[in-house]
């Protein structure tokens, strides 16, 4: 196959996977105009459709589902080659790409990473925040962050931090109006932010458990943010009720600028670990960032 054809079928597998040229031109620098002319130049010299494009999204057709699945993971395993190489050399060199969600790469994730970066200049890491259950063999990341209930068994999984703690959580001032709520009929009464998940559009529904029973709490309230640093603020700001982990809301029931109720009927969930395909396992730049971000016991 031609070089030419190589190129092009990468910037194709990165229109696909983003199902955007807008998101696809952004990743790869690159104009929407320029992605579009080589796509279309792909399909000519194939002489198969590729994509199918509407004014408001892409997919692939079946030629293109065909090349997904067949070619990409070839081109996959020569670029692990490739980097497999370059570990050889005295520098890491490479990027590592991490999916994960806002608060988990502001909290833990970049204050582990930041020290790394001045020992090797040519280590590069590229976080992308996301609420979604991403596919990172498909959409080309290096490393997902998940609790460890949700990481599939062929993936290897490195704890960061110890299971989780929730709270539901609220202002002084809050509670200057509301009473405490104690049991979840009262629970439901009460004005609770809520968060929007992106992969489902749905809103959350709060997990707790009592006495043994897991129980999903549909709750209501005023505000809906898809972001969880965005509920924080508003429960602050008194604004009403968030369910959130103990990391985010830690020091601010050390100082009383939240107070946390129904301690007993808020899990503990998993761990987050981060996690990463097998085959991945050689690759010197990867090595470096997983060792920075594991977790250590005190």
């Amino acid at each position: 196959m031609a070089r030419d054809n190589i190129n092009d079928i990468l910037v194709f597998l990165a229109v696909a996977r983003e199902r955007s040229f807008t998101r696809a031109a952004a990743r790869l620098g690159m104009t929407q105009s320029a992605l579009s002319h080589i796509v279309r130049s792909l399909e000519q010299r194939l002489g198969v459709r590729l994509l199918t494009r509407t004014t408001r999204s892409v997919s692939p057709t079946e030629a293109g589902e065909r090349l997904i699945q067949n070619v990409a993971p070839k081109l996959e395993e020569i670029e692990a080659e490739i980097a497999d190489i370059s570990d050889l050399g005295d520098k890491p060199v490479g990027t590592v790409r991490i999916t994960a969600i806002d608060h988990v790469i502001e909290r833990i994730l970049w204050p582990r990473i930041a020290p790394l970066l001045p020992q090797y200049p040519d280590l590069h890491v590229e976080f992308s925040a996301d609420y979604r259950i991403v596919d990172i063999a498909a959409e080309r990341f290096d490393i997902g962050v998940r609790h460890g209930d949700q990481v599939d068994k062929d993936m290897v999984a490195v704890r960061l931090t110890p299971d989780v703690r929730m709270h539901i959580v609220g202002a002084p001032a809050y509670f200057e109006r509301r009473p405490k709520p104690a049991s979840l009929p009262e629970l439901m009464k009460h004005n609770c932010i809520a968060l929007r998940l992106s992969s489902s559009g749905g809103i959350y529904a709060w997990e707790l458990q009592h006495e043994g029973e897991a129980i999903d709490a549909r709750v209501r309230g005023q505000l809906v943010f898809n972001e969880a640093a965005h509920q924080l603020a508003a429960a602050l700001a008194g604004a009403g009720l968030a369910f959130l982990p103990d990391e985010l809301v830690a020091e601010h029931l050390r100082s009383g600028r939240l107070v946390s109720v129904m301690d007993d009927w808020c899990p503990r969930f998993p761990g987050l670990h981060a996690f990463y395909p097998s085959r991945r396992h050689s690759s010197r730049p990867l090595a470096l960032v997983i060792e920075a971000i594991r977790h250590r016991t005190p």
